[in-house]
């Protein structure tokens, strides 16, 4: 008679689902893809569509926004109507929108399909999480399949510059958005094939008007998280983020009196959950305030091109790949919460690491710092991401997934904008209260708003003049990073300390003596 121990035992996961993996990871790639290919676009298609500074903003924003807005209602309906079938339903429309936004003869019609693009990206990241969830029940197995999907989102944001960089040599800026074309296609012929469906049995309608509030709160948030983040605290963008706030709050109201909510509220009594989603945020948030400013630092610091210094960033981002996808194998030897927290207690001495780079200009300790601190956080979203999913049962997976994305998205925004705001807080002091005689009025208000307006300013100086104003404003530029640097390092060993205290394994409960 087999054992207990034995009839416990998770099934295996079959050639069929690594397979399947390997087609859940095609749409990731092309979601983080999307969030990076136009950048290389705009002057392109600035040239042919002659956008508007306003309609050229909601071209490149437009997307992000509405894939952080729409991720919990297209996470809840993947749960009622089918995972497989909300994705299948998304692919096509992005392969669609992506078309149509190839061919826009003009900026309002290029961004309805930015926008179209953005609720059909929303469906791909919960509906590909929530189904790993169900192909793979070994929590080994399931932790490696969560590995190659974070690693997915990773190289499909490396390889977005690169791509879109070779097509926009050879064809006309819609090119960019045709890559989605083929591999959602593929996506469309092997899923049903490969991919198994799941759906709650016993999920009830979905709520219109929490997926409103939903939907409304969120862009509000980020909205206004991310128009401080590009021009500085205000009031206005200080307003939305209260109204986005407000309108959260009555929708956690209405979830508690619907008897099928668009969120189960119950999820965050689970400690395991809330503390890995918040791990995930801070290290999220550390990660996008970071890199931001790493990227400007190579080229306007160490005066490198943009190809140069994308070769440079290459390493940190294989270091993450790497990672995300070998992190899975340490399980053998560690629990979960020991390696969130010893790669947490890493990325804190990568990011301790850059300090010193910044302060004595060293560009190997620089490119070290970038490798250790991408290698320390690869595991902790490998395993947070796990934690979160594998923490809510079955039928929710794809609520906790959605609320996974859309947590992250508020990490990367937040990074952005309090990191952002402090480092251009301390450049602009810095620069105004050191600013060289001579200089227009118009000329001192570009050199103190950036680092690059500095620098243009200084090229159309008097030799001596222009190579102060350039050494003040790299200066400046460096201590605002130097600080962030180091906000980073105490973030991470703060979330390394969170992990520490609980994640840790429980023990379980005693059994009843007879």
């Amino acid at each position: 008679m087999p054992s207990a121990t034995m009839q416990a035992d998770p099934p295996q996961a079959t050639r069929r689902e690594w397979i399947g993996l390997a087609v859940l990871a095609l749409p990731c790639l092309l979601y983080s893809m999307d969030l990076t290919v136009l950048n290389l676009a705009i002057p392109h298609l600035s040239a042919d569509l002659n956008p508007t500074s306003a309609q050229l903003l909601w071209i490149v924003d437009i997307y992000g926004f509405l894939v952080a807005g729409s991720l919990i209602t297209m996470g809840t309906l993947g749960d009622r109507i089918g995972r497989r079938r909300i994705l299948m339903i998304g692919a096509t429309a992005f392969g669609i929108a992506s078309v149509l936004a190839a061919f826009a003869p003009t900026a309002e019609l290029l961004i309805a399909a930015r926008a179209a693009l953005g609720v059909a990206a929303a469906t791909l990241a919960p509906s590909t999480l929530s189904l790993i969830r169900n192909m793979f029940h070994d929590p080994r197995q399931r932790t490696f399949a969560i590995g190659i999907w974070i690693a997915s989102f990773s190289a499909g944001g490396a390889l977005g510059p690169v791509i879109g960089g070779l097509l926009l040599t050879w064809f006309w800026w819609g090119s960019v958005f045709l890559i989605a074309v083929p591999v959602m296609v593929l996506l469309l012929v092997l899923g049903p094939r490969l991919l198994p469906e799941y759906r709650d049995p016993d999920a009830g309608n979905i709520d219109i008007p929490s997926a409103i509030l939903s939907l409304a709160a969120v862009l509000a948030v980020i909205y206004g998280i991310k128009r401080i983040a590009e021009m500085g605290f205000g009031w206005l963008p200080a307003l939305i983020i209260l109204l986005g706030i407000g309108i959260g709050v009555v929708f956690v109201r209405r979830q508690r009196r619907l008897a099928d909510p668009l969120i189960d509220l119950a999820l965050f009594r689970n400690p395991a959950f809330s503390a890995a989603l918040a791990i995930n945020i801070l290290g999220i948030f550390a990660a996008f305030g970071i890199f931001l400013y790493g990227a400007q630092y190579l080229q306007l610091v160490l005066g490198m091109d943009p190809f140069t210094a994308g070769l440079w960033s290459a390493p940190s981002g294989l270091a993450f790949i790497a990672g995300s996808i070998l992190a899975p194998g340490l399980t053998r030897r560690m629990q979960p919460a020991q390696i969130v927290s010893v790669g947490l207690g890493m990325a804190a001495i990568g990011f301790a690491m850059l300090t010193a780079a910044i302060a004595f200009t060293s560009f190997a300790l620089l490119i070290t710092a970038f490798i250790v601190f991408a290698i320390g956080l690869s595991p902790v979203f490998t395993f947070t991401t796990d934690l979160i999913v594998g923490a809510a049962p079955p039928e929710r997976a794809g609520a906790a997934s959605a609320i996974s994305e859309t947590a992250a998205e508020f990490g990367g925004a937040l990074g952005i904008a309090v990191l952002g705001s402090i480092a251009t807080a301390i450049y602009r002091d810095s620069v105004a209260a050191q600013m060289p005689a001579g200089l227009d009025a118009t000329a001192a208000e570009a050199a103190i708003n950036t680092l690059a307006g500095a620098l243009s300013v200084a090229a159309a100086l008097p030799s001596a003049i222009g190579a102060d104003l350039i050494r003040i404003a790299r200066t400046a530029f460096n201590d605002g990073f130097l600080l962030t640097a180091g906000i980073c390092t105490m973030i991470t060993i703060l979330a390394a300390l969170l992990a520490a205290g609980m994640l840790h394994p429980r023990k379980p409960a005693a059994a009843p003596a007879d």
